[in-house]
């Protein structure tokens, strides 16, 4: 505590200048002229005095909390005598300190929980008493009370700043706020934009992260039943902007909302072409109201996540989840994805299995993952982080048999044979271990990184700090924004030098056809195809293993005539990408070229993005389109081979546009209804 504030502490100790007054002291202290006139003239007005004048009770409160903040403490308003209106009005105020009076005992309850907060209240006498007088006819009030002295420590300049009085947000700063909420940034990024604007030190905001907190949730908490109807009228709004957004909602006995889906135009086209595998996120909650939010995301072909529809439930049961899932299967058309992930939610489960049978049903690696901390650490204590290695290692075996041998011995390893996670997770194997999912296409979506990227995708949607009637729209910003950057990592990534490695044919054939994030991915498989042997056992049927094992190996089933190769690793049934034993059979039958089937279109470059590609596409001609434009895209492959070829191409591909650009176009399009289901 600084000199200054311990004079100040002291300046009425001397009993001679005034006396002491008791908190509960009634009476009113008079003084002659003399003494007032004395006080007035004391150089510092920064102390209160008997005899202050005031125009106004709020002046004087005002002044003594300036005052209580120099020394290290803060004011509260106390007790009053009189009320306005009501004979000679107010009278008499008093302004204790903040830790005066103590904690009153509360009746325990034991129906209800008791919260168990603790106070700062220690009985501390330090006050400030005003009474009211009439001067000339003019109301103004003057101090009659004050004592200073208080029974505990006051607080340094740098700390006082923390009590709640003096943690203030103005009407200017909340706007602010309330802006770069609607922006999606988080709160700390907010505290540090407005101390850059404002020019101060970090942490020296006169308000901390938790009052912004506070106040965004206080914003947020409306009437749900309005805010239902505003989220509702919203939804409208955007349909009769854009017929092509889709949402579906239901209503309980009581007319209020219960469940509310949608989709957005773009989210619609792009799953058309990448809905092949889907994530189905559902661990988020609107904090508001307490509502479970399940977002649907996908990876497109230059493996960024994009954004399907995502939708709001009251409760988390089989009945909610089952009409969210025929909701997005109606925004798509019927078409159901070949694979989901999700998380453990068993409910879920069982709604996938009657709404989307003929989808394959696998758990995200990274929500599991997330809990382990929470799981085992306090078991395994010191051995948690080898623990997690040796799970990893076991995720991403190749046989069904190794992993369950392996399973075994980690469980006698690490002394978990009781341990109910354990047991569940291994229950549950079918639904998350790799060497069970191998044989389904999940567009590379259960590797780590891409669940990173997947995870960053949500958070962003979810970082939107605003009200639920603007979450659709905020939802449709953040989908906005990332196409526009999606956009810009496709040009950057098409801008590239594409390196080749081998220099084998197949190669070049894939660079071109391929977009780089792809290529690469097919790239690692050429190299590590090249430490393989490959043994023709059968007629078509070889034997491939890496140059350094006399056992073991892959099976590889190639039909040259039909252009078919298939290798029991199943990666290319899992990625959509060739693996490095099929590359190696191809290599050595004399094959410079990847077969067109194991080249899929959802890899394949695509000149605008699938929402330009297929925008104003009439229902049902989008496999039309994605066929043409492969037959395009092995058009330029095989014409570049040639000088011959390119002249012969583009003479033909001339004539036949100057055809098409003669046909009659149909403005005919199609509209899309609003379901409303009860």
């Amino acid at each position: 505590m600084s000199e200054e504030s311990r004079q100040l502490m002291v300046v009425y100790d001397d009993h001679s200048e005034q006396r002491s007054l008791s908190l509960d002291d009634t009476s009113s202290t008079e003084e002659s002229p003399g003494e007032t006139r004395l006080l007035l003239e004391n150089p510092n007005d920064a102390i209160p005095y008997i005899g202050q004048r005031f125009a106004t009770h709020d002046a004087a409160y005002e002044f003594y909390s300036e005052f209580a903040k120099h020394c290290g403490f803060s004011i509260r308003r106390h007790r009053t005598e009189g009320k306005d209106g009501v004979g000679k009005g107010l009278t008499r105020r008093y302004f204790v300190c903040h830790r005066a009076g103590n904690t009153p005992v509360k009746a325990s309850n034991d129906s209800k929980p008791q919260r168990n907060r603790k106070s700062s209240r220690c009985g501390c006498q330090a006050y400030l008493r005003i009474s009211k007088t009439m001067e000339l006819g003019v109301p103004e009030w003057r101090v009659t009370g004050f004592a200073n002295h208080h029974n505990h420590d006051l607080l340094e300049a740098n700390q006082v700043r923390f009590l709640p009085a003096y943690r203030t947000i103005s009407e200017a700063d909340k706007n602010r706020i309330f802006m770069f909420a609607k922006t999606g940034i988080s709160v700390q990024q907010m505290m540090r934009l407005m101390e850059l604007e404002k020019c101060v030190e970090p942490g020296y905001l006169p308000f901390t992260e938790k009052d912004v907190r506070n106040l965004l949730q206080s914003f947020r908490k409306v009437d749900q039943e309005d805010e239902s109807i505003d989220l509702l009228r919203m939804c409208k709004n955007i349909k009769d902007k854009d017929p092509n957004f889709r949402y579906e909602y239901t209503v309980d006995a009581s007319n209020r909302l219960e469940n509310i889906a949608w989709s957005y135009a773009s989210s619609i086209q792009s799953y058309d072409i990448f809905g092949d595998a889907v994530v189905y996120d559902t661990t988020h909650r609107l904090t508001a109201f307490d509502m479970p939010l399940g977002i649907w995301v996908g990876m497109n072909n230059y493996g960024m996540p994009c954004f399907f529809g995502c939708g709001l439930l009251r409760e988390e049961n089989m009945r909610s989840f089952s009409w969210a899932l025929k909701a997005f299967l109606g925004f798509m058309n019927g078409k159901a994805p070949q694979t989901i992930l999700t998380d453990q939610n068993m409910c879920l489960k069982e709604a996938i299995a009657i709404e989307m049978p003929s989808t394959k049903h696998a758990l995200c690696i990274w929500l599991i993952v997330a809990k382990f901390p929470s799981w085992f650490n306090a078991v395994l204590g010191e051995r948690y982080n080898e623990w997690k290695n040796e799970f990893y290692r076991l995720y991403n075996l190749e046989t069904m048999e190794e992993f369950e041998l392996g399973w075994r011995d980690m469980v006698n390893s690490f002394g978990l044979h009781t341990n109910r996670h354990i047991a569940n997770l291994f229950a549950l194997r079918t639904l998350w271990a790799l060497p069970y999912l191998t044989s389904h296409f999940f567009a590379g979506m259960t590797a780590a990184n891409q669940s990173k990227s997947i995870n960053a995708f949500i958070q962003r949607f979810l970082s939107a700090q605003t009200r639920l009637a603007h979450f659709v729209e905020q939802v449709a910003v953040a989908v906005d924004f990332k196409d526009q950057a999606g956009e810009q990592q496709t040009m950057q990534q098409n801008l590239q030098n594409i390196c080749l490695k081998t220099g084998a044919p197949m190669e070049s054939h894939a660079a071109i056809v391929l977009t780089p994030y792809a290529f690469c991915k097919l790239q690692e498989q050429l190299v590590l195809a090249a430490h393989y042997a490959s043994f023709q056992m059968d007629d078509g049927c070889f034997l491939v293993r890496h140059h350094t094992k006399l056992e073991g190996g892959r099976k590889v089933l190639w039909v040259p005539r039909e252009d078919i190769i298939t290798c029991s690793c199943h990666q290319f049934e899992f990625s959509g990408i060739l693996c490095r034993h099929a590359l190696r059979v191809l290599s050595t039958g004399n094959c410079f070229q990847i077969p067109e089937l194991y080249l899929p279109l959802r890899w394949r470059r695509i000149n605008t993005s699938p929402t330009k590609l297929l925008q104003g596409t009439p229902s049902g001609h989008a496999e039309r389109v994605r066929a043409l434009q492969s037959m395009v895209s092995t058009l330029i492959t095989e014409s570049a081979k040639t000088k011959e070829r390119l002249d012969l191409a583009t003479e033909q591909v001339s004539i036949l546009l100057s055809r098409i650009r003669e046909q009659p176009v149909s403005t005919q399009g199609t509209k899309d209804t609003i379901h409303k289901i009860h």
